[in-house]
């Protein structure tokens, strides 16, 4: 019933920018909170930024002041700007969902995942 789609994703050199954009469809909550999570090969997926059902904003200390994480539910859209990107940001990175109005930046406190879009920065 519920269904996040992530788009954006490409290759970049280093201190470049990009967007990511996550679709999602489907009801699952009037004050949902939304992240956006990333996995590097042989990394465990960490997150990287979430935005709660009030619009506060948390952000991985590896990202703060380089991404902003924002939300049009209009559009029914998420989105992830990413600034001066480094080599070490190349992951796979993933939208996810909670019905709850916040949620810790943990793999395991979100419910509903896209299928990833991939960003690889070069040095």
């Amino acid at each position: 019933q519920v269904q996040l789609v992530e788009s954006g994703g490409g290759s970049v050199q280093a201190g470049g920018s990009l967007i990511l954009s996550c679709a999602f469809f489907g009801y699952f909550g009037n004050r949902q909170c939304m992240a956006w999570f990333r996995q590097a090969p042989g990394k465990e997926r960490e997150g990287v930024a979430s935005i709660d059902g009030n619009g506060r904003t948390t952000y991985s200390d590896s990202v703060k002041g380089r991404f902003t994480i924002s939300q049009d539910n209009a559009k029914n859209t998420l989105y992830l700007q990413m600034n001066s990107l480094k080599p070490e940001d190349t992951a796979m990175y993933y939208c996810a969902a909670d019905p709850r109005w916040w949620a810790l930046l943990q793999e395991n406190e979100y419910k509903y995942w896209g299928q990833g879009t991939q960003v690889t920065v070069s040095s």
